[in-house]
């Protein structure tokens, strides 16, 4: 464990330069971005950056090891570096919300990654092995994220599977004093049972420990989602709009209805995509039958103007599960990502108290 205050062992800081495309006369988002130094004292630095007007942390976590343990597939790792190489080459323009941002960087998960690539999850022991690294991603993750809750940070943590909810909710819980509340774009509601850590069992697990007390899932498809999970959401009070709901009613009226329940719920707030939510998104699960790009930054838009929002989770993302390939497939990935952070950033600044 990392002692207090000291730089986290398996943050690696982010160096934006190498990715950006300059022009003369021209200023890019990695040319202007605030990123996060080297520095003795962790937490001190971060204190001193918020105090300097930085707000919102961008962190990347790039695995897909939780997909696999949920019996899934891999290619969440590269969702970081779609949206970095997309990211940091929009024009940093007077009207970009980016002077609040701090680029932190990623977590290391490359040793952990590589033990993984061999492992098989036809194999009991070889799948009880993916899930205990997928505990150890968690730890690491919230090594992290607890500092920069701490410091009266947002977080926007991209990339990897959707088994990082679990840290950033109980990170957000440990750090706040207060249980919290999660909407969740997503066709699963990730409410498994605690069978070991992966994709499918975040939510579960937070609800279980105490760290998540309101939970709503927008875009559920009940036909993706077993009757357990269902009946454990149900027995715990929490509630989801359906895919097939949705197709029926307006989603402006979707989102007002999910607005008004989470503001309701008076609790620290974060605000979760699966892109796999998405039409024709490249994800780990490839979806054809889910909400559209409007939809989706409608969703993130709409509740990142509640002030207790604390956390964007942009999950999931898999460039090279795209149709086209992978090459398609970061800029795809990279793009949507991309609209989803600004919808965010945006959104902040419509906030009646923002931070």
């Amino acid at each position: 464990m990392t002692s207090a205050g000291s730089f986290p062992q398996y943050l690696r800081l982010a160096n934006p330069q190498p990715l950006v495309k300059t022009r003369e006369q021209e200023t890019k988002i990695g040319q202007a971005i605030h990123c996060l130094p080297d520095a003795q004292n962790f937490l001190q630095s971060l204190k001193q950056l918020h105090e300097q007007g930085r707000r919102v942390a961008l962190l990347g976590v790039p695995e897909s090891i939780g997909p696999r343990g949920n019996l899934g597939n891999g290619g969440a790792e590269l969702g970081w570096q779609a949206f970095l190489q997309n990211f940091l080459n929009l024009q940093a323009t007077p009207a970009m919300p980016i002077d609040e941002l701090l680029l932190v960087g990623d977590i290391d998960c490359e040793d952990l990654m590589h033990e993984a690539q061999d492992l098989t999850a036809q194999d009991a022991q070889d799948l009880n092995r993916l899930r205990e690294l997928c505990g150890h991603i968690d730890q690491r993750v919230m090594q992290v994220l607890s500092p920069l809750f701490a410091a009266g940070f947002e977080v926007i943590l991209i990339g990897g599977g959707h088994n990082n909810a679990y840290p950033l909710l109980t990170s957000l819980y440990e750090e706040s004093g207060q249980r919290c509340g999660a909407v969740n774009l997503d066709p699963h509601a990730d409410f498994r049972p605690r069978e070991g850590r992966h994709s499918g069992n975040g939510f579960s697990y937070a609800y279980v420990e105490g760290a998540l007390a309101h939970y709503h899932v927008m875009s559920l498809h009940e036909g993706k989602n077993s009757a357990t999970s269902l009946r454990q959401m149900s027995e715990a009070g929490f509630r989801y709009h359906s895919i097939h709901r949705l197709y029926d009613m307006l989603f402006t009226e979707a989102m007002e209805d999910v607005a008004a329940r989470a503001m309701a719920w008076q609790a620290p707030l974060g605000i979760e995509v699966d892109v796999d939510a998405i039409q024709q998104a490249p994800a780990s699960a490839l979806n054809f039958a889910g909400v559209t790009i409007p939809q989706a930054y409608r969703f993130v838009s709409q509740l990142a103007e509640l002030p207790e929002v604390r956390y964007l989770h942009l999950a999931e993302a898999a460039p090279e599960r795209h149709p086209a390939g992978k090459d398609a497939g970061m800029m795809a990935a990279g793009q949507l990502l991309c609209e989803l952070t600004l919808a965010y950033l945006f959104a902040r600044e419509r906030r009646p108290a923002a931070r």
